[in-house]
């Protein structure tokens, strides 16, 4: 598994590598202070599976950054790092396709269990901005309702919303289950209207809440 660290604090970086090794001893670990330099690494390193993103790049807004990857690179999972944790930025980045958003501030044993769900292949929310958010309609009735079948979703939708979760588009969803991507789309639209969500970070935040488990991925 190959890692590659874009931020410009040398501290974040030698953090990040501590907890990576922990996780993943046999990782490649490569870095970059800049977006320029990550995106010249990215052309070198077609095997990179996981890019750890800092949301305050020198050169560029990490934001974009995070557009760009998602769209050269859709295979690759995203995480956004960043030294501030409000609800909006965390929001935004997980709209754009991050796999998950883990705040500087965070403790060493936050961010190792935030990593290892990560590449578990699940998404790290931080709990702020599940804090007063209003309850999803179709989950506010009862805490019996826990299951995604009680939901009404089929054992496929539950795969397409495992695949959601990780961050990966419609495209690719389309090419990892073997399904056009009309059906795709069918699936998430089912999806939504399930978990009473307008878009896919609010079927996030409404995954995240029940802590389902949900099936890996197929490839």
């Amino acid at each position: 598994m190959k890692v590659l660290l874009l931020d410009d604090h040398a501290l974040v970086r030698e953090a990040m590598r501590g907890v990576i090794a922990e996780l993943q001893p046999d990782a490649a670990v490569i870095e970059a202070s800049t977006c320029t330099a990550g995106m010249s690494l990215m052309q070198q390193h077609a095997d990179v599976a996981l890019v750890m993103l800092d949301l305050g790049l020198p050169d560029r807004n990490g934001f974009e950054a995070l557009e760009e990857l998602r769209e050269l690179y859709p295979a690759t999972s995203v995480v956004m790092l960043s030294g501030s944790n409000d609800r909006e930025s965390i929001a935004t980045a997980l709209a754009k396709g991050a796999l998950g958003f883990i705040p500087k501030s965070a403790s060493r044993d936050v961010l190792v269990n935030a990593l290892r769900l990560i590449l578990a292949g699940g998404i790290y929310i931080p709990p702020e901005i599940l804090i007063d958010t209003q309850p999803v309609n179709a989950l506010a009735s009862s805490d019996d309702r826990r299951s995604p079948f009680d939901l009404g979703l089929t054992p496929r939708q539950i795969e397409v919303l495992a695949l959601m979760m990780q961050g990966k588009s419609n495209k690719l969803i389309c090419r990892m289950l073997d399904l056009a991507e009309p059906t795709v789309k069918n699936h998430v639209s089912a999806i939504l209207k399930a978990l009473g969500a307008v878009n896919r970070t609010e079927a996030a935040l409404a995954a995240a809440k029940l802590n389902w488990e949900l099936p890996k991925a197929a490839g």
